[in-house]
């Protein structure tokens, strides 16, 4: 079959005008065709959406690489004969359930002091959230104290493991809700210090009624504000578990602090010298000795400028005679060697740049030459990070202070009384507790030449010999909460729950 052309084209024509739709015909196909693709566009679309909601196992392999539609084992497990290996299991902790309560409100907290203050601190916190049935927003870290740390709580703690691990307990939210977060931009919420060393019915009969007044409560100001002693066992406990087994630091902090502890225990055993000669430690105390005229004056002068250091004029000697002052590097050197410590044992100093430099540290590093610290044993480049963060450097200084063979503070600060009791829950492990009101005297005899080494060292062993960090009862002085000994040094209620660290 063929078309005839006849002359001038009009076979040609005729027949194509034949073939022609009528227009409404090709628009009304144009628009079929529109319609398919785009329901066919929708549904693929659909499809996709739905597949990767499901997760990785049913997950469209489109979306995982081409051009193979199997991962690398899969492919593998397809070929003929390939023996089917088996999957590694990861098992994640169970959380335990949910605590339901009804919500009394909102309970916003700002820490304040150095990392360890901050630390108790937010074990107290949690405890009284829970016995106020209240939620608690992640505590606010202290960022306007002498060291000027801009860490927030995320930086130094695993913030996920601090709220699931206490859903059994407490509500822990990161941030409040939008619309009573606006209530607080809007400043229609209450903020107060409470009272230090008050027991939980303070709170229950004063701070929960302003809770459900307010709906949110900021207490500005946290360290010290639970009481020591006459608590129930229960709060007692779980001031525990917060403080050893939901205050975890970040996996970075953890990570470096045990290849610090890996290090140090390739080279034989350790000792932690918490040596707390910095420069703020000795203005704040107004202790001198040993410092020259320039530098006694230059601590004045920065003990003035802050004005929430109270106490200006300071007898420095009277002080130090009452046991008040931190060891000095050479008063430390001494009594090291008065305890046998042996010489070649690794001294790792726990603290700041230590004032005065290596003119304060010669007798130290004399008689006992193997002392290292984080910056000598760690490249630059690992502490890049922790550099201008003085709590997250504090932190991995905490992680090796607890794994040490010997743990020596030479001043009754926070770190001290926190890395003190932690080692009491590990299994009362050796910590040296100085008294150093005695120890200022029997160097004095010594230096002066009125006593001699041997009847030094002797003394110093007898005072020390029931001061290792073993187990004691916590000193209760009623009506004088400051005086008693610190729950955080010695929780004594907690110490047959060492399994507490491995829960949740």
């Amino acid at each position: 079959m063929g078309w005839k052309v006849a002359p001038g084209g009009k076979a040609a024509t005729a027949a194509g005008d034949k073939l022609r739709f009528p227009p409404s015909a090709a628009a009304r196909s144009r628009m079929k065709l529109w319609i398919v693709r785009a329901t066919t566009t929708v549904l693929l679309w659909t499809c996709v959406v739905q597949l990767t909601a499901v997760g990785d196992n049913w997950g469209p392999r489109v979306l995982k690489g081409w051009p193979s539609c199997l991962t690398a084992s899969e492919e593998e497990a397809a070929l003929p004969g390939a023996a089917v290996r088996p999957q590694p299991v990861v098992e994640k902790d169970a959380l335990p359930p949910k605590r339901i309560y009804r919500n009394n409100g909102y309970l916003m907290v700002s820490c304040n002091g150095g990392l360890n203050q901050m630390r108790a601190a937010i074990c107290d916190m949690v405890v009284i959230a829970r016995y106020l049935n209240v939620t608690l927003v992640v505590p606010e870290l202290d960022k306007t104290s002498f060291w000027n740390d801009p860490s927030e709580f995320q930086d130094i703690f695993d913030v996920e493991h601090f709220i699931t691990s206490l859903r059994g307990e407490v509500r822990i939210l990161r941030e409040l809700p939008p619309r009573v977060k606006r209530r607080v931009e809007l400043g229609m919420f209450h903020s107060m210090p409470p009272i230090s060393w008050s027991d939980i019915s303070y709170y229950q009969n004063q701070i929960l009624p302003l809770i459900r007044k307010h709906k949110v409560l900021h207490l500005n100001r946290t360290d010290t504000r639970l009481a020591n002693n006459g608590l129930p066992i229960e709060i007692q406990k779980l001031r525990c578990r917060v403080n050893y087994a939901s205050l975890r630091f970040t996996p970075q902090i953890e990570e470096l602090g045990k290849r610090v502890i890996r290090i140090l225990h390739q080279n034989g055993p350790f000792l932690v010298l918490h040596l707390r000669y910095e420069m703020d430690m000795l203005a704040f105390s107004g202790c001198t000795q040993g410092c020259s005229n320039e530098e006694a004056e230059e601590l004045t002068r920065m003990r003035y400028a802050y004005p929430w250091w109270k106490e200006k004029v300071i007898d420095s000697d009277l002080k130090r005679k009452d046991g008040l002052c931190p060891l000095t590097p050479e008063e430390t050197a001494l009594v090291l060697r008065a305890l046998d410590i042996d010489r070649s044992m690794q001294i790792y100093i726990a603290a700041g740049e230590i004032y005065g430099g290596k003119r304060r540290m010669a007798a130290l590093t004399s008689a006992f030459p193997n002392v290292v610290r984080k910056e000598t044993l760690l490249e630059p480049s690992d502490l890049m990070f922790f550099q201008n963060h003085s709590s997250q450097m504090a932190a991995l200084d905490y992680l090796v202070s607890l794994e040490s063979d010997i743990f020596v503070p030479t001043y009754d600060g926070n770190m001290a009384k926190v890395v003190e009791g932690h080692r009491r829950f590990m299994g009362f492990k050796k910590t040296v507790l100085l008294d150093r009101k005695l120890i200022v005297e029997l160097v004095d005899r010594y230096t002066s030449g009125s006593l001699q080494w041997d009847e030094f060292s002797s003394l110093i062993k007898a005072a020390h010999a029931k001061r290792m960090g073993s187990a004691s009862k916590r000193t209760v002085i009623p009506d004088r909460p400051k005086e008693e000994d610190y729950f955080y040094a010695n929780p004594q209620e907690c110490l047959q729950d060492r399994d507490l660290l491995h829960a949740s």
